[in-house]
């Protein structure tokens, strides 16, 4: 059982959301140490701060997509602590937009972050999780891990990757006898900033946002990301506790991932209704239906 009591573990994206709520969780179930980074160092920070005694915490800046960092902050746990037990590659980030419009470079930083992120992670952690005799790797993935969506290829492209390459792994792991387990996560509707902070980046380069923009975006938060990231990160951990190779975060996710499964020509007719629908309740609130959206990106993303 891979129990967190007295283990090291690290979470990355752990500035805000799922993986703020993860590492608070990780300490209140009595983890020796936890790392926390994310791409801003405040925020990683911030997090430490939250907190309490009883567990030891490392705060850093980092940015997965830069495989020499990660590498070295690797070792910075592994030297600090003595060894790591469990990695949560979580950071992540979003973008949206139709393919005939989506640049290469836009598909390049989606896949730099949210895959080669996760590998990056994985491959580095790797030798100090076998090292402890008593390893797991949780990398998040989404709901977009399970099912496409318009606009989203980049996005549904890493998170599908993410979900592949997991459990992949898992049987290398498994054929080698490493002590090493793996999950990957599916969050649905998580109460998360990525919708907030994607009008903040599209405001911060020069992309125009209007006022049906930031309507939208407060609707789709208050309509769609439902789940606390608390609740969220006790199912994750709930989850890796159990040893579960895949865990479904909210009942959307389960919904849709047996909806994938069991009518998988069907349910692409299933989800437009769902979106049409949604979309007839923006129009009734003055919300043009369709309304052109800014890119989208948030670290991290979930999720």
């Amino acid at each position: 059982m891979s129990q967190v009591r007295d283990k090291v573990c690290v979470v990355t994206g752990a500035g805000s959301g799922i993986g703020r709520a993860l590492a608070l969780e990780l300490a209140k179930r009595g983890a020796r140490a936890v790392g926390v980074s994310d791409i801003r160092l405040e925020a990683a920070e911030e997090t430490a701060s939250l907190i309490g005694g009883g567990t030891e915490v490392h705060a850093a800046a980092l940015d997965v997509s830069d495989r020499e960092a990660v590498a070295v902050y690797a070792g910075e746990i592994a030297d600090r602590f003595g060894r790591v037990h469990q990695i949560y590659n979580n950071a992540g980030i979003a973008d949206n937009g139709p393919v005939t419009e989506f640049d290469y470079d836009r598909y390049e930083r989606i896949m730099n972050v949210n895959f080669w992120g996760v590998i990056n992670g994985t491959k580095e952690f790797l030798p100090h999780l076998i090292a402890s005799g008593d390893g797991h790797i949780v990398n998040v993935s989404s709901l977009n891990g399970i099912m496409a969506q318009e606009g989203l290829s980049a996005y549904c492209s890493s998170k599908f990757a993410v979900r592949g390459f997991t459990e992949s792994i898992a049987f290398d792991l498994k054929a080698e006898e490493h002590p090493v387990r793996t999950t990957v996560v599916h969050p649905g509707g998580i109460k998360t900033a990525i919708a907030d902070s994607a009008l903040k980046w599209a405001k911060d380069t020069g992309q125009e946002v209007t006022p049906e923009h930031e309507e939208r975006t407060r609707y789709y938060n208050e309509k769609l990301l439902k789940m606390e990231p608390s609740r969220a990160a006790e199912i994750v951990i709930n989850g890796v506790e159990a040893n579960n190779p895949r865990v479904l975060v909210g009942n959307d996710a389960r919904l849709l991932d047996a909806l994938v499964r069991l009518a998988p020509r069907r349910w692409p007719k299933a989800f437009g209704l769902f979106q049409r629908r949604f979309e007839k309740e923006l129009e009734a609130r003055g919300i043009p239906p369709q309304a052109k959206k800014p890119a989208r990106e948030s670290q991290p993303a979930h999720h």
